[in-house]
């Protein structure tokens, strides 16, 4: 794991200088060597965390003077072995090469090709001296960041941002097209160009991308395609089981190489349960405890969220770790944090205005104590609800409805309201709604759309922001699209859906000098689960079927077959806050005489969210878009003052 950067100057010298000085800036982030190669037109730069085995004493950039290649790369490869076999390398080279060494040997073989043949998460760089090129790409979901500035003179790249901000040659200017994405898109996402940045002259290499940079010409290729595959058909449902475990348990195992300890998040779910269970199991041969990490509430809140949710998941979770095993568990109420108190911090670590606000005090709390656990590798299950825990239980019902095939939806409209205890009348009408939504719209009276997004109109017309939303399929009502399987598709097409959550993790692991990976999105498990049938999903009066089916003896059934509670995170957010709730409102109030803010936000709906919540709300706004509105203004506005 690296914090990398490169710059080619065309025409001339490289100023040295301005390398070193990017490699100044990096200096803030956890690393165990920092070096750099100068020559001619081309500076790399590597502040190097060393993370595998292979990486431990090993410099980066490397050098290859026979074959004239030089590479620095943020990079832990998957598929080391697979590689090695297909390269013919001998014994002694495959564990003494470096994953950076590795991809120099692939590059060697493949070319420009070399990404399409990487499993991991990376970037990297490569100056090719032969041809006099640059080379580089970054991993197909994004998982590292890679962002440059070019102009006619040269190009700068790096891991980071800011270190990119403070060379001579870039301005400092915010990027409004961005802004205007980030204020009008619903969800989660922050823009849907997915090579912008918050800053013009900054942008990104979009996930599963290489670029090659000759004579001083710039050129992007989308090297990888997520695509949907014929259903994989197999003869029992046990052979699905057993394919699904052998990818996965792959998948999980190759995410445990690492010389240091392994951690890993942990809910009372299937998606984390699951993967630390394989870890667990494996790392016991190696005589290694698994560190988990769980987010709890606070000791004195009082669970306000309906009875199908639970906001403390210990009862779950200490059930996973009792049978699992070999666990070493943290259970983090982060008494003193919340969203608010952390804003300066996560805008220190993610140089940007960020939307995740209410899980930002737990999400740094567990990679401190990973941290303090000298741990090396921090798993997760972020994926796992479009990969192996994806669920269609009422679309697979509703499709049985069109189909007329009334015996198979009638014993699984039985077992599920069994399962559920719920009528299965009640069930029925939500099935039918799902079948034949037109319906439901002739019978029903349309809904309301969200308040969202809170963009002033007049920048949103200045930017025209909602007709490009629309053409990617996003609804500006914040209704969104409600078909599971179109959801899914569009997840896994549209580049920017991978944006958010890899920029995060790369932001994370530099700061706290560990390395976050996740099992559920590596690309042999997606691949799979694409071409799982849908049948396999909803069964027997299961939603999430293959994941349930496959843990049975893995996972404890409490937490297996649980269908009727799920977790809520973040539920105590409003009273976490309580006491700063008058350090809040006061700087909202003062962000409010700021009428230059207003440029961005829409006054109205942001006056509306101060009337609700100036005085002491309940904790049942935590998921409130007056909470929502007011936090996410209060970020932009903390970025912008920085900024400024």
């Amino acid at each position: 794991m690296s914090a990398i950067t490169g710059i080619y100057t065309f025409n001339r010298t490289t100023p040295i200088e301005e390398g070193k000085s990017i490699l100044k800036h990096l200096q803030r982030y956890y690393a165990d060597s920092s070096s750099f190669w100068c020559k001619d037109s081309v500076f790399l730069g590597s502040h190097t965390r060393w993370i595998t085995p292979e990486s431990v004493g090993k410099s980066l950039p490397y050098y290859d003077e026979e074959k004239r290649l030089v590479i620095v790369a943020d990079c832990i490869l998957d598929n080391r072995e697979e590689l090695a076999h297909i390269l013919q390398l001998r014994t002694s080279d495959r564990n003494r090469l470096s994953d950076s060494q590795l991809i120099l040997e692939a590059y060697q073989k493949w070319g420009e090709e070399t990404p399409m043949h990487l499993l991991g998460d990376f970037t990297f760089i490569i100056w090719d001296e032969k041809k006099k090129q640059l080379f580089g790409a970054r991993d197909f979901s994004g998982s590292r960041t890679l962002y440059f500035h070019k102009n006619h003179e040269q190009i700068a790249f790096c891991t980071a941002i800011n270190p990119l901000l403070d060379l001579p040659i870039v301005k400092k200017n915010l990027n409004e097209e961005w802004l205007a994405e980030f204020l009008a898109i619903p969800g989660m996402n922050d823009a849907v160009d997915a090579e912008s940045t918050v800053y013009e002259s900054i942008k990104q290499i979009p996930p599963s991308h290489s670029f090659s940079v000759n004579n001083g010409e710039m050129k992007l290729t989308q090297y990888s395609h997520i695509t949907f595959p014929n259903p994989l058909v197999l003869k029992s449902i046990g052979e699905y089981v057993e394919a699904f475990q052998e990818v996965f348990q792959k998948a999980v195992y190759d995410r445990l190489r690492t010389h240091h300890p392994v951690g890993s998040f942990l809910s009372g779910g299937l998606d984390s349960g699951s993967v630390v269970s394989f870890a667990a199991r494996e790392l016991k041969k190696k005589e290694k405890p698994l560190y988990t990490f769980s987010s709890v509430p606070l000791h004195d809140f009082e669970d306000w969220t309906p009875g199908h949710r639970m906001a403390d998941e210990r009862p779950f979770i200490q059930s996973t770790v009792d049978y699992v095993g070999n666990i070493n568990e943290h259970y983090l109420d982060c008494q003193g944090q919340n969203s608010f108190t952390e804003i300066d911090e996560w805008l220190d670590i993610m140089e940007m205005p960020y939307k995740f606000f209410e899980n930002s005090f737990w999400l740094k709390a567990a990679y401190e104590k990973a941290r303090q656990e000298k741990v090396g590798v921090l798993l997760s299950g972020a994926r796992g609800n479009f990969t192996v825990s994806w669920g269609i239980t009422f679309d697979y019902y509703a499709q049985l409805l069109k189909k007329m095939k009334w015996v198979q939806l009638y014993k699984e409209l039985f077992q599920y309201s069994r399962n559920m205890e719920v009528p299965r009348s009640r069930v029925m009408k939500v099935v039918g709604k799902k079948a034949f939504p037109m319906i439901r719209n002739i019978f029903e009276k349309e809904q309301e759309g969200s308040s969202f997004p809170f963009i002033n109109p007049d920048f949103a017309e200045k930017t025209d922001v909602f007709n490009k939303l629309q053409a990617y399929g996003i609804d500006v009502d914040g209704k969104g699209v409600t078909d599971r399987d179109s959801i899914r598709i569009q997840h896994f097409q549209q580049l920017f859906s991978w944006s958010t959550t890899g920029t995060a993790d790369t932001k994370l692991s530099l700061n706290y000098g560990l390395q976050g990976r996740d099992p559920t999105n590596d690309l042999r498990v997606i691949q799979y689960c694409l071409s799982v049938p849908s049948e396999q999903y909803a069964q027997n009066g299961l939603d999430r079927a293959l994941i349930r089916n496959a843990m049975e003896n893995y996972l404890p059934d409490t937490v297996r077959l649980n269908q009727r509670v799920r977790g809520i995170q973040a539920a105590d957010s409003i009273h976490r806050m309580l006491p700063d709730w008058k350090q809040f409102i006061s700087q909202v109030e003062e962000m409010r005489k700021d009428q230059d803010i207003f440029y961005f936000i829409n006054k109205k709906t942001f006056e509306n969210a101060i009337a609700t919540l100036s005085h002491k709300p309940s904790a049942t706004y935590a998921f409130s878009e007056e909470f929502k509105i007011l936090m996410r203004s209060l970020i932009l506005y903390r970025f912008i003052q920085r900024f400024l």
